[in-house]
């Protein structure tokens, strides 16, 4: 069995240059990391007409139940600009007790401390009763239709059982032990055009402005009180980030007028109905104001709960012992690809502290880094 240590195996997999949805070879280094430890592995590209291909791997050690996963991604944003990081994002350093380099936080180092914790593990036992197996996407930070949810379509297909599954993203806020996720808000996002009719500011009655409309609709749904949350959800919340009118002159009433939106929602509601809710709005604004809409959403994923169970409260309880921090079970923050797998088994997200995440001088913590391993090692050990 190879020897592994979570810091030389982080920094070889910060070195890989994978920015969304640019493999660089890294899927075939950790497939050759997994085979040497005994896993069967098998690289998934996936591709379509409208967006670039992308290499996904699923390993698997050994053949029997329960199959315990654990999930990840290796692709990264892009650094931004070189200039204001004190490393080269994909030349790994240590400064101060900490890893930095693109991918530190989010999420290579915790895919490095899960393949150490594995190897750990399997070196004090050589016969396990179930599988360990690993789904890791290259499509997590770009539009996600080539990575996970691809993936998890092939393993409904090959009948692969997946009995429970662990995603290594950055949960925690502030330190190593604050959270685990255990669903997530829906997202969807609304793109609006409304259509008025053009004419020269002098003359207003011959013109149908459209942004007065827009701005009555956003502000008629910045005004919904959709719900006041629940026991496991934050209130639902829709938040404008576009508004465009593509006007060149200043003496022109413009003839159309745009507006972008998000609303991340509990399970209170599905995309669907929210959907519903909405054209009301539209139809009834834009017949009151005489002037025609279209509307495109798109739907990053449902809301979603996994209920805790005996696992749930294992995994809080090793967290605990190891952190001196009793971990809260939460579903903030943004989406996360536990959206897909949780339509084929139970499963948790926790990994290390993501205050750096998506930042310059994205960093971790090698103490966390150490004590994230021990947490993964003594899961399995207790799942096993």
């Amino acid at each position: 069995m190879p020897s592994y240590n979570e810091i030389t195996l982080a920094k070889e997999l910060i070195k890989f240059p994978s920015i969304t949805p640019i493999d660089a070879g890294i899927m075939k280094f950790l497939e050759k990391k997994l085979t040497a430890i005994g896993f069967k592995c098998k690289i998934l590209e996936f591709k379509d007409k409208k967006s670039k291909p992308v290499k996904n791997l699923y390993a698997r050690l050994g053949k029997s139940q329960p199959n315990f996963m654990f999930a990840g991604h290796l692709d990264v944003v892009p650094p931004g600009d070189l200039k204001d990081w004190t490393v080269k994002p994909f030349s790994p350093a240590i400064k101060k007790n900490h890893l930095i380099g693109r991918g530190a936080n989010d999420m290579k180092s915790a895919i490095a401390s899960w393949v150490v914790a594995v190897n750990n593990f399997v070196s004090n036992n050589k016969k396990i009763k179930g599988s360990i197996s690993l789904l890791i996407t290259g499509d997590e930070e770009g539009i996600a239709i080539n990575g996970t949810k691809k993936v998890v379509d092939y393993l409904k297909k090959k009948k692969e059982k997946i009995d429970f599954c662990l995603v290594g993203e950055p949960t925690n806020p502030n330190k190593l032990g604050e959270m685990i996720k255990i669903g997530r808000r829906g997202s969807i996002t609304g793109k609006l055009t409304v259509i008025g009719v053009q004419g020269h500011v002098a003359y207003p009655d011959r013109a149908n402005n459209p942004s007065n409309t827009i701005v009555r609709i956003l502000k008629e749904l910045k005004e919904i009180k959709f719900d006041k949350g629940t026991k496991d959800f934050q209130p639902t919340n829709l938040e404008v980030t576009k508004i465009n009118i593509n006007n060149t002159a200043d003496n022109i009433i413009p003839g159309i007028a745009k507006a972008t939106f998000n609303i991340r929602f509990n399970n209170k509601h599905s995309s669907s109905s929210l959907k519903s809710k909405l054209n009301g709005i539209f139809k009834k604004m834009s017949k009151k104001n005489k002037s025609n809409f279209k509307i495109e959403y798109h739907v990053s994923g449902e809301a979603f709960l996994t209920k805790p169970n005996e696992t749930t409260y294992m995994i809080q309880n090793i967290i605990k012992k190891i952190t001196k921090i009793n971990p809260k079970l939460s579903t903030t923050g943004g989406t996360s690809d536990a959206r897909f797998i949780r339509k084929i088994a139970p499963c948790l997200e926790f990994g290390l502290v993501g205050k750096t995440m998506h930042k310059v001088d994205e960093a971790v913590s090698i103490s966390d880094l150490k004590k994230l391993t021990k947490i993964y090692f003594e899961i399995l050990k207790n799942y096993f």
